[in-house]
């Protein structure tokens, strides 16, 4: 299926496909919901018919969904549709560790070490969270362009209880790296994972895998059989410190390694300080009874096969003629014989399980109750000599003496144990035991300066006074990423040795660079849209142009192509031109100043001949002037009878203006009119 171009729940616009494998196939898409690149998983077609698939499938997303580390590639999304399953997750741009290792061969110790940290910090956090990866392998480790490893694929991934869980049915996953426990089809937990890093440990180092063979199976037995072969021999420039990790990490017994990803991590942290000091405890089992062979089934079968062709001392005709009627009755009764072979089968291995079973009690190693040396008494814990000396009376003697300072437990003292003792729970007397005992307290006097410092520099004057440290990564505006914003307790300050100093660092904006695109000319609602889906503020400011479009962007306070940060305000320039309309006024000079016609009237006069006669005379009609304002326009300024009534004058504007009629200059008329209520006509009489 070509999935190129398409487009996955209306949001991810599929662009090209950037991986293969055993289960899905992975593309880079665009998630135009957010506006940014993302990595798509999607489970190929073989597989959404197979329910089991499909559940282990989902299980992928469900435990890694849950996990929120730098170390391991964050998931966004699960989607089912049209029959694709497909999980939405961060695309990280770099190469995987297995690419790494075949372009450079043998990497060296100190990055390696590096790497390796940030994958037990991962699954530090992972198994935390009761989230077992099971395929740890450089296939499934991506470095980023910056130097970060990234944890991916938890495609086989089980969530465990605190009860025990055992995988059943087909193995998944790279047999090269699975620990003992896993190649056997047994109970794996955190431990197996750790012996997983120590292979891909040993890989970087070396170049090599430590066992290989021809076939899966061939590789798997040896896995469960055969012990590695130290990676100095094959890099003379492995440190001792680092050799013991990957030997410890590496050990058959599960009970024999690091007991967790914490223990494992503490160990590669001091490493790094001290690489040729021999500081591992490597514990080596030692079982009482000598290694045997168990024959299988076939192998007894076949002994018995020859023991009855092979000839008898002392045969006789009797035992011939026994054979023959055997063969008689079988010849006769041919479902017999098929019969006497399950049966017989049946019998061989039910003897060979118990044979078995008896076998493996014979040199199972005895197991004891562990005594709780770190809280006994009341609360009270034990001085080291007594802790030692119980452990050692309940029949162990693997004990390996750690020593910290603590502000809590008086010098000498038993901190803690690990493995913790369980009530009811017997453990092997060869199980390695780590006691954590108290050095008191110790009194340090932090550097003078810290806050304002770069958290690199900071961080090796802790370790060099041996001083525990937590960061805190909070985003701030003022201050430049990667230096520290807080310390608590602050520098100069005196503290005790296991006091942790919490440091604030910035990391920087908490605000992406932005390039402002030009919107002038375009509309205000296109503008806005566009600064929005930058994460930018919008700001709108109106004015009128009569040369320019109604409502088109005329200026941006910030000029196109200029780097902001999201959040920040961008104030555009709208053009907003008024509503016009027309006004009619209709001015009644008579009836506005009352005026009356002057009668006509009869006087005494003379015709042309000389005589008397009287004559009517009209006398003449008054003249006023009329003025119209709008506003500060004056639209009319004219000289009327004083009888005119039909006086109309037409003006087209906007906003909220005054009208004023004024005849002869005295105002005899006055108005406000709203243009933009439309068209209007004012009567004025």
């Amino acid at each position: 299926m070509n999935l190129i171009g398409k487009m996955l729940n209306n949001r991810y616009e599929v662009l090209e496909k950037i991986g293969n494998g055993g289960m899905a196939t992975v593309y880079k898409a665009k998630c135009h919901v957010l506006n940014r690149y993302v990595a798509i998983k999607i489970l190929k077609d073989e597989f959404t018919t197979d329910s089991e698939f499909i559940k282990k499938f989902n299980t992928e997303a469900q435990s890694a969904a849950s996990l929120a580390h730098p170390n391991i590639v964050q998931i966004y999304d699960v989607c089912n549709e049209d029959n694709l399953y497909y999980i939405v997750m961060e695309l990280i741009q770099g190469k995987t560790l297995k690419e790494i290792i075949n372009e450079d061969g043998i990497l060296s110790w100190k990055w390696s070490v590096n790497i390796a940290i940030q994958i037990a910090s991962a699954l530090e956090t992972a198994h935390k969270n009761n989230i077992i990866h099971r395929d740890i392998k450089p296939h499934n480790i991506i470095i980023t362009e910056d130097g970060i490893a990234k944890v991916t694929d938890f495609g086989i991934a089980k969530a465990v209880s605190n009860s025990t869980i055992t995988a059943f049915g087909t193995t998944i996953g790279s047999v090269h790296y699975f620990s003992p426990e896993h190649a056997r089809g047994g109970y794996t937990d955190a431990k197996s994972d750790l012996y997983s890093l120590g292979i891909v440990m040993y890989e970087m180092l070396t170049g090599k895998v430590p066992f290989d063979a021809d076939t899966p199976v061939s590789v798997a037995l040896k896995q469960v059989q055969e012990e590695p072969v130290d990676p100095i021999k094959y890099n003379e420039n492995i440190p001792i410190s680092i050799n013991r990790i990957i030997l410890k990490a590496m050990q058959k017994d599960p009970n024999l390694r690091y007991q967790n990803a914490t223990e494992m991590l503490r160990d590669l942290s001091l490493a790094l300080k001290k690489p040729n000091e021999d500081f591992v405890e490597l514990a080596t089992r030692s079982d009482d009874s000598p290694t045997q062979k168990i024959p299988t089934l076939y192998e007894l079968e076949m002994e018995k096969n020859n023991d009855r062709k092979a000839p008898k001392v002392n045969e006789n005709t009797s035992s011939n003629k026994k054979e023959n009627k055997v063969k008689e009755f079988y010849k006769k009764h041919k479902w017999a014989k098929p019969v006497t072979v399950i049966l017989a089968l049946i019998i061989l291995f039910v003897g060979a399980m118990y044979g078995t079973i008896a076998i493996l009690n014979g040199s199972r190693t005895p197991q004891e109750e562990m005594p709780n040396v770190s809280s006994v008494n009341n609360g009270k814990s034990l001085k080291k000599d007594e802790a030692v000396k119980m452990l050692n009376d309940a029949g162990f003697e693997n004990i390996t003496i750690e020593e910290e300072y603590n502000d809590e437990v008086e010098e000498g003292y038993v901190i803690s144990q690990n493995p913790e003792s369980k009530t009811n729970f017997k453990y092997n007397v060869t199980q390695a035991i780590t006691l954590t005992v108290s050095k008191g307290q110790k009194i340090v006097t932090l550097p003078k300066r810290i806050k304002g410092k770069k958290i690199d520099d900071v961080k090796k004057e802790l370790d060099e006074l041996e001083l525990k440290y937590e960061i805190i990564e909070e985003n701030s505006e003022t201050v430049e990423a990667g230096i520290v914003i807080e310390s608590d307790p602050e520098g100069g300050e005196e503290i005790t040795a296991a006091t942790t100093i919490q440091l604030t660092v910035s990391s920087g904006s908490a605000f992406k660079d932005v390039t402002v695109p030009s919107v002038i000319n375009k509309t205000e609602a296109e503008a806005t849209n566009m600064l929005k889906g930058l994460n930018l503020v919008v700001s709108v400011e109106y004015e009128e142009n009569a040369n320019k479009s109604d409502g088109i962007v005329t200026a941006q306070n910030v000029n196109a192509n200029k780097v902001i940060k999201e959040g920040e305000t961008v104030t555009i320039t709208v053009n907003k031109q008024p509503k016009r309309a027309k006004v009619t006024i209709n001015v009644n000079l008579k009836s506005l100043t009352g005026y009356t016609e002057p009668k006509p009237e009869t006087q005494p006069g003379v015709d042309e001949y000389g005589n008397a006669i009287q004559t009517t005379v009209t006398p003449e009609i008054e003249k006023a002037t009329v003025t119209i304002e709008v506003g500060d326009d004056t639209i009319l300024n004219s000289s009327y009878p004083m009888t005119k009534t039909d006086i109309s004058q037409e003006w087209t504007s906007s906003g909220v203006k005054n009208v004023k009629v004024k005849i002869n200059g005295v105002t005899r008329y006055t108005n406000t009119v709203d243009f933009s209520k439309g068209d209007q006509v004012l009567p004025v009489s």
